[in-house]
């Protein structure tokens, strides 16, 4: 698989990633064996960084990446490069808050190296910002924990160019993971040239729109048991409909160029820049395959006027969060 580079440090890394929130039930149920089998084929394909959380499945993504490590040995150790992340917090009651202190990142990256069963992380994020914490201080207990050799580098989720100019000041930030596809067009306001300027790598999550840029898309029905999209607008009863038609016609152009149409929303992310890393998740073996195959495409100028042709920048109906999954990412623009 192509190769590209992870941060200031250039560790290379494949051109595509993995993104492990499917080893969780997020978006419907799993097991042990259906993960082993996504790592297996991530190996197979040369995919070698895969993106965790302390939070996915609540250490579940971890535990089951650190099972398969311990199982298959030094081999596979060696080959993945693991990001993960912390500062999602819950209170008793079950209220979500975001905790960016020292104490908190460090005692939750302790946990992660232990369900992991690995000694130090390729890449360690802040999930969230705390607004009431200056980044600046956030960036210096980042790199505590670089100094400490628990993290070889740092990196944040969800935060503004201006923020990640400011962090950058203090300790170099290898990566940012924000929300980039064909249906999520707002990094390049701003996110995708401040990154390719300090070379930070853009890590693109829900690439390919959370199924809606793929030949087999959630049904709405699927989309109303899963929590996470039955409240996201863009899966509502006036939007979704909507966006499937509009969706139709990118389908179809995949139809004609002889690709999947999940592969052809990978070609067009990857073509946006060299710093840019898509991280799909899929519980599907087979759907990991025509992810994998976008990376060996390469798209024409021709190719890129077609696809944006039947989507325009600003297609997608609906925002890409409710009004409470916006508590904790950055606006900008």
């Amino acid at each position: 698989m192509q190769q590209r580079t992870l941060g200031q440090a250039k560790t290379p890394i494949s051109a595509l990633g993995y993104g492990a929130m499917s080893f969780s039930d997020f978006y419907g149920p799993t097991d042990d064996d259906k993960s082993n089998a996504i790592l297996d084929r991530c190996r197979d394909l040369g995919i070698t960084h895969i993106d965790t959380s302390n939070v996915y499945g609540m250490g579940m993504s971890e535990k089951r990446i650190g099972a398969y490590l311990a199982k298959q040995g030094k081999q596979a150790q060696d080959f993945f490069t693991i990001a993960t992340k912390a500062a999602i917090a819950s209170k008793p009651d079950g209220t979500r808050y975001f905790d960016n202190s020292l104490q908190h990142l460090e005692a939750q990256l302790d946990k992660s190296l232990q369900r992991l069963g690995v000694e130090q992380v390729e890449l360690f994020y802040v999930h969230r910002r705390d607004a009431k914490v200056p980044i600046e201080e956030v960036a210096e207990s980042l790199a505590t924990l670089v100094k400490s050799g628990k993290t070889k580098q740092i990196g944040f989720s969800e935060i503004a160019p201006t923020s990640l100019e400011i962090a950058h000041q203090v300790h170099p930030v290898a990566a940012v993971q924000s929300e980039y596809s064909l249906a999520t067009r707002a990094p390049e306001l701003g996110l995708v040239q401040k990154c390719a300027e300090l070379d930070a790598t853009l890590v693109a999550f829900s690439p390919v729109g959370r199924s809606l840029l793929t030949d087999h898309p959630l049904a709405f029905e699927v989309c109303q048991q899963l929590m996470f999209l039955q409240v996201n607008p863009r899966f509502q009863a006036d939007t979704y409909p909507r966006n499937m038609a509009k969706t139709d016609g990118f389908r179809q152009l995949a139809a004609d160029m002889g690709v999947a149409t999940s592969g052809l929303a990978i070609a067009w992310l990857l073509a946006q820049g060299d710093h840019d890393v898509p991280i799909p998740g899929t519980r599907s073996v087979a759907h990991l395959n025509e992810l994998a195959a976008g990376v060996e495409l390469s798209l024409t100028a021709t190719d890129l006027a077609a696809i944006e042709a039947v989507l325009p920048v600003g297609w997608c109906h609906g925002d890409r969060y409710g009004s409470a999954q916006w508590q904790g990412p950055e606006k900008f623009c």
